[in-house]
């Protein structure tokens, strides 16, 4: 029986980067690609004429077929477009319950990427524990603790995001304008700012100490993570949290939040902190800036952590989930 994988996600964020990872790394005996965007609601029309009764399909992301002959795993990275309101619609309620909820019950099994996203999935698809299994994550070698640092003239704390309200972008704005800092440390952003941010900048006089340095191309992302401070990560939800991971592997300490996935992808590993409570933020922040034996012993825990999630790891368990349904 061939197994077949879903390409069409490859380039897309997160999702796209888990496709490469464990393409890389299984032997699959086609893959194919939708026309059209993977995420569009008509995916699930265009996905079954890629599928037969003689095939298994790896989908490395969320949306399922609307009918299929062959059995097929899905990949669900987490339900932030349920459980986050800023990035739900009603359109996109109604699409989660009516498709891919029916394609979680009809699927062989449902790949995730971390106990609290496994649990999620659990709950909300009211499919069996033993359905749903975490994969986890890697971390490409790329990062690693012997890139150059960027090329930015002063000390900086990092934030990477992408301005959707969850990233918590605003408190770190908010954070950084109160914490007790040398005036010449600077807070970066990757990506272009947003009018609320923008305004949020200008409110506290940190023009001259907020950038926005516009989309860093993939290889030059661990020399960004190399050459900061810290990297404040508060996000009010993830299913995984892979900046956490890569900044850990290039020697980069973390500040993070205590809620979703993030406490189990960070471990004992960073400085964990309510992201609701932006006086915790600052402390965090603080700390790290006054402490050094704080920051060397946060990058040799770093360094520890991240060694755990490996992408070889992720695909072995992809590859036992693939072997099960050919040969169930």
């Amino acid at each position: 029986m061939e197994i077949l994988i879903d390409d069409s996600w490859i380039g897309s964020g997160g999702i796209g980067r888990f496709s490469v990872e464990v393409k890389k790394r299984i032997i699959f005996s086609k893959a194919f690609k939708i026309p059209g965007s993977p995420s569009s609601a008509l995916a699930t029309l265009k996905l079954p004429w890629f599928m037969s009764k003689e095939t298994v399909t790896f989908l490395p992301g969320y949306i399922p077929p609307i009918f299929s002959l062959g059995k097929y795993v899905l990949t669900i990275h987490d339900l932030n477009h349920i459980d986050r309101p800023e990035n739900s619609s009603l359109l996109k309620k109604i699409f989660y319950y009516l498709v891919v909820k029916r394609g979680c019950k009809k699927a062989y099994k449902i790949l995730t990427v971390s106990e609290f996203s496994r649990q999620r999935v659990v709950r909300w698809a009211d499919v069996a524990p033993d359905k749903v299994i975490n994969v986890g994550n890697g971390v490409c070698e790329r990062f690693n603790a012997n890139v150059e640092p960027y090329n930015i003239d002063a000390a900086y704390f990092l934030c990477v995001g992408n301005r959707k309200a969850h990233k918590n972008e605003a408190r770190v704005i908010e954070a950084f304008a109160s914490a007790e800092l040398d005036e010449g440390v600077k807070l970066v952003f990757n990506g272009e700012a947003d009018p609320f941010l923008e305004k949020l900048v200008k409110k506290h006089n940190l023009t001259s100490r907020v950038d926005f340095i516009g989309k860093v191309p993939e290889e030059s992302l661990p020399s960004l993570y190399k050459g900061a401070k810290g990297l404040l990560f508060p996000s009010l939800y993830e299913g995984f949290g892979l900046p956490v991971l890569e900044a850990m592997a290039c020697g980069t300490p973390v500040i993070t939040s205590n809620v979703t996935s993030l406490p189990e992808v960070a471990g004992n590993a960073a400085i964990l902190i309510n992201p609701t409570d932006t006086n915790e933020l600052i402390e965090a922040i603080e700390r790290l800036e006054n402490n050094p034996d704080l920051r060397n012993e946060l990058v040799a825990k770093g360094y520890e952590r991240v060694s755990l999630f490996t992408w070889e790891k992720t695909a072995q368990k992809v590859q036992e989930v693939l072997d099960s349904a050919r040969n169930a």
